[in-house]
This record gives structure tokens, C-alpha cells and sequence, in this order.
């Protein structure tokens, strides 16, 4: 959510946003919450004279009675009952418009940063750079959910009885490994200086408007029937939700937090070879991290970020690149956004694995987080990123790792979390 100062002042800077969004059914919106907020404006004001001059009123009538004026008093009450019952109306008005202006300014997207590309979708998206040799080896890489299987590492079937489509059991030494790269991850940014956090893995539903926008609520989330309790799509809405409505001192930020849960998602439903796999599943586990920081700070937080997850990936054999996201295909509360690919030599393509973005202050807008400083209080900027996420992660590193004889190689830096294996077979 933006500032609302931002539209008072040059609304054309917000339609011209709107426009390289692709978002032209919102423009009118600028317009029609700039006169509500003028209004509302009018009102408030309206109201605190009027409150003003009834405290004056009302002030004078106990000298009025003393002085036996009574029906100077008595005309004087009169008009203090009629200010009160003005004053009532307004702010009554004051509640209708305030509400309807949030509602408006919670559809109307965050100012992109001027880097991001200019793209309808992220058919438009751009690649920036590449790290790792994309390599395809001479012996084919057969499914992942083959490979998976001839290991005994994986039962869809008995998940199907027990929880339907898009769930699955993971087994042995594959589940071992899918552990193993997610404490890979944690340690890795434990390392970084980041503080470890398991969340709660359900939210109330103004955590969840607060940290993402409704389309995408709707599309995502898990409602809890009959409660006002969301299962998370990603453990930085709970993290970032930690922090709401409180105001943390200038001197604790940055606060750099990496979490593990997980994650509940309504995925559609996919066709053919991917519906027997794991790429689209309605739950998986991962390791995130967030930022909360000087608004001066975010861009510096988001290339380290990004960065980490690259290093991660790199460690694990597995060629990646970054994506950057263009304007068309960033979430409305995003300011920029990358994406983290990993390299598939069965596919020969990059898919995604990860996702990095700077918030700028949209959520802690909409969370009423703040720091405190000199000058008062200000919104903090947001920011996250994907450290690791199962199983698409998974599929990336089982991908990269496999050997002709059908066995997979482990990277040194996994080894102690698998006690001490080189290869699985």
C-alpha cells in the first residue's frame, strides 16, 4: 500500500505506475480515492473546529449560570447539543470514507523501482545472469519420480488414499536428503548472521491482507473452516506478521530472520507426466529468510539476498540463473523481484526454484510496522527470499547429481547431514 500523501500530491506518478503495469482498469481508482481523501480531509477538519468551538461554548455556560444568565446559558446548551450532534455526523462520515479510501489504496500497486523491465507478463521476464555451466550429459536423465521410485523414495499412491491428488510420502535415504538440504540451507544462513525461527503455520486473515493481496489470497491460501486461521503459503507471512503493530527501535535494524515450515498451497492441477511427479503439490517445506531494514538499506538487502540462494545452489552442483522479474508479473505490493532458476538436463530448460523480493514499505503499511528514531517514527522496508524449497529443489538437485548407473552423488557440503554418505544408490 502506497502512501497516500504520494497521490495528493502527483497523482500522475501513480497512473503512470498503473500504466507500466498493464493495469489500466485501475487509473480511475487514483482519481476516485484522491476525492475521497478530500473530502475526508474537509471532514476532519470540519469536525475539529466544530469540537473546538463546542469546548469553548461549553466552557462559557458555567459562567453564564453563575452570572444568572440563564437563558443565555439555556441557548448556549442548545447550540452545544446541535455541535455534538454535527460532530457525530461527521465523524461517522469520517469512519465511511477512511474505509473506503484503505479498500481503494489496497488495489492500487506499489511504485516499481525504476530498474524493473517494462513487460506485459513473465513471458517477458528478462535473464540477467547465468552461474554454473548448463550441461547436458551424454546418458538420458530419466523423470524425476523414476529416479525417485527406483530408490524406493517415494509413494504417491498411498498419499492418494489418504489425502488425494498432490500429496505424496517421501522415503529412506530421499527423504533423508530432501532433510538434509533444507538444514543445508538453515546453517548456511544461521552463518550469514541470520536468526533461525519456526512460526506458527497458521495466520489470521488481517496478517494474511496485510502481507499479500486478495487475487492472490484467494488463488494461494487454505482457509481453516468456521476460524479466522489461514494455513501459510510461505513462512514469510507469519514472520513478517510477527512484527505487527509494533515499533522496533532504529538501533535493532537490520532484523534478519531465516525460517523453516511448511507450506500449504491450492496448486491447480496438472496433466500427464507432471501429475505423477512432485512439481505441483499442495504441500511442500522450506527454508525462507526475511529482512526487515532502513528504507535506504532494502536494495543493498535485496542483491544479498538473491546472492545467497545462488551460492546455496551452487554448492549442490546445480547451475542456476536469475530471472529478472518484469512489471507486468510483479505481485502489486512488490517494488522489485527476481527469480532464482535452476538448470533441468532432463527438460534442457531453467525452471524456477526460488523467489526474491523488496517490498519496500507496502507491508509494513499495511501492518503498521515502524522503527523509531530521532525524528519520530517511519515505516520499515520488507523484504524475502526463498533459501530452499522441497521438493522443487529437490527435483533440481536429484536432476544434476545423477549418475548413468542410476545412483546419486552428494555434494561435500550435505555429507554431515547424511550421515557422512557420498552416493545414494
Amino acid at each position: 500500500m502506497i502512501d497516500i500523501k504520494l497521490i495528493r500530491e502527483n497523482k500522475d506518478i501513480v497512473k503512470e505506475n498503473i500504466k507500466k503495469k498493464f493495469q489500466d482498469e485501475k487509473l480511475e481508482l487514483v482519481d476516485k480515492v484522491y476525492d475521497l481523501d478530500k473530502e475526508y480531509r474537509e471532514c476532519k477538519n470540519q469536525g475539529d473546529n466544530l469540537r473546538s468551538e463546542k469546548n469553548q461554548l461549553s466552557s462559557s455556560i458555567g459562567s453564564l449560570m453563575r452570572e444568572k444568565k440563564i437563558k443565555e446559558a439555556d441557548k448556549a446548551k442548545k447550540q452545544v447539543v446541535e455541535m455534538q450532534d454535527k460532530i457525530t455526523e461527521l465523524e461517522e462520515r469520517e469512519s465511511v470514507l477512511e474505509e473506503e479510501i484503505r479498500k481503494i489504496m489496497m488495489v492500487i500497486p506499489n511504485i516499481i523501482d525504476e530498474s524493473v523491465p517494462i513487460g506485459k507478463d513473465d513471458s517477458e521476464n528478462v535473464e540477467v545472469e547465468r552461474f554454473g555451466e548448463a550441461f547436458i550429459p551424454k546418458y538420458e536423465i530419466p523423470y524425476h519420480a523414476d529416479i525417485i521410485e527406483a530408490l524406493n523414495g517415494m509413494d504417491k499412491e498411498s498419499a492418494g488414499r489418504t489425502s488425494g491428488q498432490g500429496f505424496y510420502y517421501l522415503l529412506g535415504d530421499i527423504a533423508r536428503l530432501h532433510e538434509a538440504m533444507i538444514a543445508y540451507g538453515r546453517d548456511y544462513m544461521i552463518d550469514k548472521g541470520f536468526t533461525y525461527a519456526i512460526p506458527p503455520f497458521m495466520i489470521h486473515s488481517d496478517v494474511v491482507t496485510g502481507v499479500m493481496s486478495f487475487p492472490e489470497m484467494e488463488a494461494m491460501m487454505y482457509k481453516i473452516e468456521g476460524e479466522d486461521l489461514y494455513l501459510i503459503g510461505t513462512s514469510e507471512h507469519s514472520m513478517i506478521g510477527k512484527f505487527q503493530g509494533q515499533i522496533v527501535s532504529k538501533e535493532d535494524l537490520p532484523i534478519k530472520m531465516t525460517s523453516y515450515s511448511p507450506c500449504f498451497r491450492k496448486e491447480g492441477g496438472s496433466h500427464g507426466l507432471e501429475e505423477r511427479g512432485l512439481y505441483r503439490v499442495h504441500q511442500f517445506e522450506k527454508q525462507e529468510m526475511i529482512v526487515l531494514c532502513e528504507p535506504e538499506d532494502s536494495m543493498k538487502y535485496y542483491e544479498d539476498m538473491w546472492k545467497y540462494t545462488v551460492e546455496i545452489f551452487r554448492n549442490l552442483n546445480i547451475p542456476v540463473r536469475q530471472l529478472e522479474c518484469c512489471s507486468g508479473d510483479l505481485a502489486d505490493l512488490k517494488v522489485k523481484s527476481c527469480d532464482i532458476e535452476a538448470w533441468s538436463p532432463r527438460q534442457q530448460k531453467y525452471f524456477e526454484v526460488g523467489s526474491c523480493s523488496n517490498l519496500g514499505d507496502a507491508q509494513a503499511r499495511r501492518l503498521g510496522i515502524r522503527a523509531k528514531g530521532e525524528n519520530g517514527t517511519y515505516f520499515v522496508h520488507t523484504l524475502n527470499n526463498t533459501v530452499f524449497a522441497s521438493p522443487r529443489g529437490l527435483i533440481a538437485f536429484i536432476e544434476n547429481n545423477y549418475n548413468e548407473d542410476g545412483s546419486i552423488n552428494i555434494p561435500a557440503v550435505l555429507r554431515p547431514y547424511m550421515g557422512g554418505k557420498s552416493i545414494i544408490k
